[in-house]
This record gives structure tokens, C-alpha cells and sequence, in this order.
């Protein structure tokens, strides 16, 4: 019997794996089979000669190992995958180290993907089998059959770069922009492959990455109008005669072009009072019920009611959940944005904001201060203190169990900050963290007999036991408040940071009034913002996003800032809403669009224009681009320095 070439099995290996990675991550086979095709035969021919420069015996050990490095490396994707909802970069495999931490749910998430895992094993078993017939050549290849392997990898990677480079160019997200302009991971693994998207990742790491800049340019605001605007004197005009870099440059001209949001009815109704934030993990609206958690209902119910509120999930998921919300950018893909800006000057943080009017600014998290460099994030975004587990909460509280308590951290530092004249306080919560079980989750165990007879699974009956302990928190915020006479002085704002991944759709769709899906709805999530002083609810159906939660606040706050150097904007504007999605999906008021599937979702008895996806696309990469460049420049230094200056 002739031997089947090593060439051969590693073209149908990786193929295989890319179809099987492609049907499990997007439900769907690649619409451009052909360009995965093109883009595998080069890779496949590498590995090819890699395992075919030795002897016989040493040739099939490296077979062996190749084989199961890329199995590892699609099964570490699809776990991956299964809890953030991204590609994974080669920065996050290097600075992953705390993930050990969470051993339990990756394993957890191994098992719930254990028939992925298996589909990707399947070639490793051929290639046993194959081994042991004896139907493989893993005979050494003399020179003149590898130079032509290296002339045939050449000529296919031009066939598919010239393919990229001229077919279908025009979009802003088309396949040569995906290649060599834009880092959009997610959307090139379903175009390129997922190996195509390792490679562009492992070059951009090592060697860099720039994004081409692009400016939009609209009409401005006069002068004589400023009042009506959250608008500061920036002069902009100065700014870009005076500045020699070109991205900065270009960057002045963005948000001398953009307009900013109008003053609003909304506009100062908090003004001077006290300021309490809560980030919660993993916080969603399924939790918000008036039979279990009433408190999170009361300040629903009573307070602003945004029925339209998203907080898309990104690669960094905690991290860039907080880093959104406290921010209003968009993390930069491929970093952790949550390090990156360390050092930087955020004039709009609330501490910085809130420190210049006479606040006093406490940070708190329940879990290790140091995780995702937390400690430097804090200290970056200006608060006078921070407590965590590993610098002193720990002394106050029970910090040994898994999670540790929202309640518990709320008793043990109110009284830091709730007798002083103005405060702010921030909270980035756990109790609500994944897994979702009664045995190996403390908060579950705990509250376990509030929840037990709903008909629910065990899954979901344990989301809500878990959100128990963030309720009695709120219960206790209040209580506290209410002690010290400052219950109508004070606003608490509570989002959360990412949909609970810890459950499975159907799963949510078992807590959720309504059926969601796995594209746009299961990231409907709540925004409660309340103060004691509201005599009545405010219900807010504009759509809105975690992006807008910052300028809202500041508006609601009356305090002065640019709303043009912010990416969100105030949802209580009267003006177009657009809720932005980590692979460039979004959501308007005329509609939803699919990046993936290219498909747009008109609303009832709306009329696009030809060009509006392309439009709206377009505006979205610029946010991208701009939040990016505000981080990697330190923009706001520059801005707030000449203006010193």
C-alpha cells in the first residue's frame, strides 16, 4: 500500500480543525471556505517540513507533538471562548498567571465543552491509528522535495494575500483592513481562521501594531451655544498649530469635530450630593426580584428604570467591564487596558472628579487587591484609599472563603466614609462570581434556603442565591444611610460588569421574563441609579450601554466636564443611541446588526438608508481607534496640561 504524505494529513487536519472550531465558536461553517484553505496549506506545509528533517522514529515524535500543541491550543480557544466571548491573545497567555486562582471554574467550563474537546481530539486518534497501519510516510525528505514545499507555501500565501488584498476591499471591516490595518480578532478567525488569527496576534505582539487613524469630520458648535452644552474651553484650533506629533494632531481635530451633549431637564439633579458606585459581578437583571433580593427591586422601582440597557462583554471581561464604566472608552484589544492606564491622567474618573469639589474618594473590592494590578488601576483613577483582601480588608472581614461576602464588605467600611461631609465610595463586588453550585460556592451555601423550592435548575436557583448577598448589602447601604440621616443626600449607581457567563443561555432564559438570545439580549443588563430623594421613578427606554454610564452620572451631577472627550454619551440625551458589541456588532434605535453574519435587523416600520451600516461601522471603528489612542498617548495629559499652561 503507498503512504499517505505527511503534507496530506496535516492540510486535512487543519482544516478539520478550523471547520469544527468555526461550527462550535460561530455555530456556523466559514462562508469563504476558501480563504481558510488558503491561509492552512502554508501553515500546514511549515509544520510538514518541521516533522520531516529527522530520521523516521524522531520524525514521528514531532508529528506527535505538533498534532497536540494545535489540539491544546484549539481547546484552550474553545474554553476560553466559552467564558469571555473572544479570541485569545498571546498578552493574556502571558499575563494569565492569576487565573490559577479560578482552577475550579476552568475546569468547570472544561467539562461543559468536553464534546468540543473531543471533536478537536479526533485527528490525534487518526493519526494513531494511522501510526499503527503504518499508512503515514514520516520518512526524512531530501532537499529537493523541500524546496519545493517552500516554493509551494510562497506561491499559496500570495494567492491568498492577493486575494485579500483585492477582492471586496472597500468595506472599513473587510478581509485586507482585518489583515493588515485593523485588530479585530474575533472577526478575522471567522473570515481567516482561527491559526491566521494566532499568527497576526503573535506578530503584532512582538513587533507592534499601529491602526491607520481616521478623523470624522462634523460641523461644529458655535460659541454662542456653549451654554447649552457639557462643554469646556478647549482650544483646539491652538492645540493642533502648536502640536508636532500627527496622531496627536489628527486626534485634535476628532474632538474639535465632535459634538457634545446637551444640557438636558436631568441635568444637575444630584448636584452636591454624596456618590456611592457599585460594579457588580456579574449582575443582571435576572437578580433584580421583588421575592428575594428586595432591595435591588426597591431601587428599581423607586429610582431611574433604563429597560434598554446592554453592558456587552469584552475579552478582559471583569477588568474591562470596570475599565468601560469607569472610563467610558473602549478597551483596546489584544492588551489588558486595565494595566495599560496605569500612570495615565483620567480627568473624568469619578475620584478625580469628584476629589476637586470637596469628596473625599474610598475604593473597595472583596477579592485579592492585587488581581488584574487593581491596586495601580485604583490609584491611577485617583481615590484616596483602597482596601481589598492583601492590604487590609482581610483584617475586617472573613476573606478566606470562595466568594467572599458583598454584605460583609459593606458592613465593615461604611463607617469609613458615611460621616464625612461629601463622599464618594466604589465597590467592585464578588459575591456574585461563578461557579453557580451549592458545594464550592459560599455565597450559594449561605442563602441557599431562600432560593431551594423555586422552580428553577440548581444553576439557576444558585445565580440567585449568589445575588442574596449583594441584596443584603444594598439592604445594609441603605440601613446605614438611613441611621446617619444621609438616605436623601446620596445616589447609588449599580451595574455590573459582564452577563453571568457562569450560566448557559438556556439557563438564563429560565430566570428571564423574557426569551433571550445568544447574540444581543442575554447582554440586556440593569443600571440602577437611586436616590433617596426621588419622589417617583424615572423609566428611561432609550437604549443605552455600560459605555454611557460615566457622562450620564456627571450630567445627573451637573459637574463640569467635555462630553466630547468621553465616547458614551448620556443616555437621558435626546439623541441617536448606539450600544457597540466587542466584534463590532451594534445596536441602534433603528435596528441590530450582526457583524458576524453580516445581517441587519430592521426594527418595525423603519427605513434605512443605503449607506447606514456602512456609516454607522465607520463611526465605531473611529470610537475603537480614538479610545485606543487616548490610552496608548495619555491623551487627556496633553489636553488638560497645555490648558494649565
Amino acid at each position: 500500500m503507498k503512504k499517505i504524505g505527511l503534507l496530506i494529513y496535516y492540510i486535512l487536519f487543519i482544516i478539520y480543525e478550523e471547520l469544527a472550531f468555526s461550527f462550535l465558536i460561530f455555530k456556523t461553517f466559514p462562508e469563504n471556505i476558501s480563504l481558510i484553505i488558503l491561509f492552512s496549506i502554508p501553515i500546514a506545509i511549515i509544520f510538514n517540513i518541521i516533522s520531516s528533517i529527522l530520521k523516521p522514529k524522531a520524525n514521528t515524535i514531532i508529528t506527535y507533538i505538533i498534532t497536540t500543541f494545535v489540539i491544546i491550543l484549539f481547546g484552550i480557544q474553545i474554553v476560553y471562548y466559552s467564558m469571555y466571548e473572544s479570541i485569545i491573545s498571546f498578552y493574556s497567555i502571558i499575563n494569565g498567571g492569576q487565573v490559577a486562582e479560578f482552577i475550579e471554574i476552568i475546569f468547570d467550563m472544561i467539562l461543559r465543552n468536553w464534546y468540543g474537546i473531543l471533536l478537536f481530539i479526533l485527528p490525534l486518534i487518526v493519526l494513531i491509528i494511522l501510526h499503527k497501519k503504518k499508512i503515514l510516510n514520516f520518512e526524512k525528505q531530501n532537499l529537493k522535495h523541500t524546496l519545493i514545499k517552500i516554493a509551494t507555501l510562497i506561491l499559496v500565501q500570495v494567492i491568498a494575500i492577493i486575494c485579500i488584498s483585492y477582492i471586496n476591499t472597500n468595506d472599513i471591516y473587510s478581509n485586507k483592513n482585518l489583515y493588515y490595518n485593523i485588530h479585530l480578532p474575533k472577526l478575522t478567525a471567522k473570515r481567516m481562521g482561527f491559526l491566521t488569527t494566532m499568527k497576526l496576534d503573535f506578530q503584532r505582539f512582538i513587533f507592534g501594531f499601529e491602526e491607520k487613524m481616521l478623523v470624522e469630520v462634523l460641523a461644529g458648535v458655535e460659541g454662542e451655544q456653549e451654554e447649552q452644552y457639557n462643554i469646556i474651553e478647549i482650544d483646539f484650533d491652538e492645540l493642533i498649530k502648536n502640536e508636532q506629533d500627527e496622531t496627536i494632531k489628527q486626534m485634535h481635530e476628532y474632538f474639535r469635530n465632535q459634538e457634545p451633549s446637551k444640557k438636558n431637564e436631568y441635568t444637575g439633579m444630584f448636584k452636591g450630593k454624596n456618590l456611592i458606585v457599585l460594579v457588580g459581578e456579574s449582575f443582571s437583571t435576572l437578580a433584580i426580584r421583588e421575592d428575594i433580593t428586595p432591595n435591588l427591586y426597591k431601587l428599581y422601582k423607586e429610582g431611574f428604570q433604563f429597560n434598554n440597557f446592554y453592558t456587552p462583554v469584552f475579552p478582559v471581561s471583569t477588568a474591562d467591564g470596570e475599565y468601560i464604566t469607569d472610563t467610558s472608552l473602549i478597551p483596546k484589544e489584544g492588551v489588558w487596558s486595565f494595566q495599560k492606564i496605569v500612570g495615565n491622567y483620567m480627568p473624568y474618573s469619578y475620584a478625580n472628579v469628584f476629589e476637586n469639589l470637596g469628596y473625599t474618594s474610598n475604593a473597595y473590592h472583596n477579592h485579592t487587591a492585587t488581581y488584574y494590578e487593581r491596586h495601580k488601576y485604583i490609584e491611577t483613577m485617583g481615590y484616596n484609599s483602597y482596601l481589598a483582601v492583601g492590604n487590609g480588608l482581610e483584617q475586617r472581614m472573613n476573606t478566606k472563603r470562595w466568594p467572599n461576602s458583598d454584605y460583609e464588605m459593606i458592613d465593615v467600611t461604611v463607617n469609613d466614609y458615611i460621616n464625612n461631609d461629601k463622599f464618594l465610595a466604589y465597590y467592585m463586588t464578588l459575591s456574585g462570581h461563578l461557579n453557580y453550585t451549592k458545594i464550592g460556592n459560599a455565597m450559594v451555601h449561605k442563602n441557599w434556603e431562600t432560593v431551594k423550592d423555586l422552580p428553577y435548575s440548581d444553576k439557576a436557583k444558585s445565580y440567585l442565591a449568589a445575588n442574596i448577598e449583594l441584596d443584603k448589602a444594598i439592604g445594609e447601604l441603605i440601613n446605614e444611610l438611613q441611621l446617619a440621616q444621609k438616605l436623601e443626600d446620596t445616589v447609588i449607581v449599580i451595574s455590573g460588569d459582564h452577563y453571568p457567563y457562569g450560566l448557559t443561555l438556556e439557563e438564563i432564559n429560565e430566570l428571564s421574563t423574557y426569551k433571550r438570545d445568544d447574540i444581543f439580549e442575554k447582554y440586556k443588563m440593569p443600571l440602577l441609579i437611586w436616590s433617596g430623594c426621588m419622589k417617583e421613578p424615572i423609566e428611561v427606554e432609550k437604549i443605552g450601554s455600560s459605555l454611557d454610564i460615566l457622562p450620564t452620572v456627571l450630567n445627573l451631577f451637573g459637574v463640569e466636564f467635555d462630553s466630547r472627550l468621553l465616547i458614551g454619551k448620556d443616555i437621558l440625551l435626546e439623541a441617536s443611541p448606539l450600544v457597540i458589541f466587542s466584534d463590532r456588532s451594534f445596536i441602534t434605535d433603528k435596528g441590530k446588526y450582526n457583524a458576524i453574519k453580516n445581517e441587519f435587523i430592521v426594527n418595525d416600520g423603519i427605513e434605512i438608508e443605503e449607506d447606514y451600516i456602512k456609516e454607522i461601522n465607520n463611526i465605531i471603528y473611529k470610537k475603537y481607534q480614538i479610545s485606543k489612542l487616548i490610552l496608548e498617548k495619555d491623551y487627556y495629559r496633553k489636553i488638560f496640561e497645555n490648558m494649565e499652561t
